[in-house]
């Protein structure tokens, strides 16, 4: 069977998930792989690092707190990431303190927050104490307080800043917690690429913003605010654009501040982009317009399937139509979505002939002789008053 563009549907290639929306990445380690799992699925990518890495070996801070937990040796040791675990190891093996460091975690009780930090520690020839199955911080939390830290010394490996609430907590239980800064994080050199993503988090884009790590968040949302603009980026990301996070230390920063999150049950780099292929497309509602499928992704349209590349005045004229579907849209409204168009109202028909075109489906769009535009939805999915029925809204 072949449809209006003369096209068998079988003949038609396959469209990738994640086709016609924006991904931003703010990752500073790492980037590239997730970025290649999303562009691969299809994905638009913005690489906006957020963060740049101090090197462990120059980190004279960490050389002096390892100095002194050797120095003093403490009873617990939490260590919450592997590359961090690894890194710190490496590290002191520079320093020439590598083995003093080793015989000083084989005698303290080491805890470690999920399998991947258990593997670091055994690869160092150490054995951990517990780890839990939920790879959660909390749940390291509460079996501390659990088994009572009143006058323990406890070193908690850092994420590049305090863990929220979990020093604060061994403290108030009566523990003297030593944070260790096994890395530490810097606002990029480049801060232009940070810039740009957050102008398409609050100008629409952007569909998504993956975050890997807690300072990156905290680092986006700083930049937001030395720009004035964090209040904007954050009522982006609760009404618009998925904030995608690792886990659930990551998602602390963003839902701390009102913003809802979603995470991969298992916090890897592949699970995360799965879980992006699988919330863009189901954010989306297709509409029935004409007797087509219409499907309006990020900067482009899929209709009956095909994937049909519209440019951005023709997005924000169909994304006004679509916003009130089967309705008449009057010319001044939609000039209004039209940057530069001034008070000419031909050039929303000037704009609205190019989105037909690039629909390839005129039809689509119906025009109402002195009042304006309209999807042209179709009779089935509308009520008698021309709206949406429940069963498609």
């Amino acid at each position: 069977m072949r449809d209006h563009s003369g096209v068998q549907d079988n003949e038609r290639a396959v469209v990738p998930p994640l086709a016609g929306f924006t991904v931003g990445v703010t990752a500073a380690r790492r980037a590239d792989d997730l970025a290649a799992l999303l562009t691969r699925r299809g994905a638009t990518v913005m690489m906006a690092p957020a963060l740049r890495l101090v090197p462990l070996f120059d980190d004279v801070e960490l050389l002096a707190v390892t100095r002194r937990m050797l120095a003093d040796p403490p009873d617990k040791v939490v260590a919450t990431t592997a590359i961090g675990f690894r890194g710190w190891i490496e590290a002191a093996d520079g320093w020439g303190v590598g083995e003093a460091l080793r015989a000083c975690l084989d005698e303290v009780e080491l805890l470690a927050r999920g399998p991947k930090v258990r593997g670091a520690i055994r690869a160092a020839g150490l054995t951990d104490a517990w780890s839990p199955p939920s790879e959660s911080m909390a749940e390291v939390l509460d079996r501390l307080l659990a088994e009572g830290v009143r006058g323990q010394r406890i070193a908690v490996q850092l994420h590049g800043e305090p863990l929220p609430g979990f020093v604060e907590s061994l403290r108030a239980a009566g523990a003297e917690p030593l944070g260790i800064p096994v890395y530490r994080w810097l606002p990029p050199t480049d801060i232009a690429p940070m810039d740009r993503l957050l102008d398409a988090v609050v100008g629409c884009g952007v569909d998504a913003v993956t975050f890997t790590s807690a300072p990156a968040a905290v680092s986006l949302l700083d930049r937001a605010a030395q720009r004035g603009m964090r209040e904007e980026v954050l009522e982006a990301f609760r009404h618009r654009v998925l904030p995608a996070c690792v886990g659930p230390v990551t998602a602390t920063v963003l839902e701390s501040r009102g913003v809802p999150t979603v995470q991969p049950e298992r916090y890897r780099l592949g699970p995360l982009a799965q879980l992006v292929v699988s919330e863009l497309p189901a954010r989306v509602r297709p509409l029935p317009v004409a007797g087509h499928r219409l499907e309006i992704r990020g900067h482009a349209v899929l209709v009956d399937g095909e994937l049909r590349q519209v440019a951005p005045a023709g997005m924000g004229l169909l994304r006004a139509l679509a916003a009130r579907p089967g309705s008449v849209v009057p010319r001044a409204e939609l000039l209004r979505v039209l940057p530069g168009a001034g008070t000419d109202e031909h050039a929303v028909e000037t704009a609205m002939a190019r989105l037909r075109g690039a629909l390839g489906r005129p039809r689509l769009i119906q025009t109402v002789v002195k009042r304006g535009y309209r999807l042209a939805l179709d009779a089935s999915s509308q009520d008698d008053d021309g709206c949406m029925s429940r069963e498609d809204a």
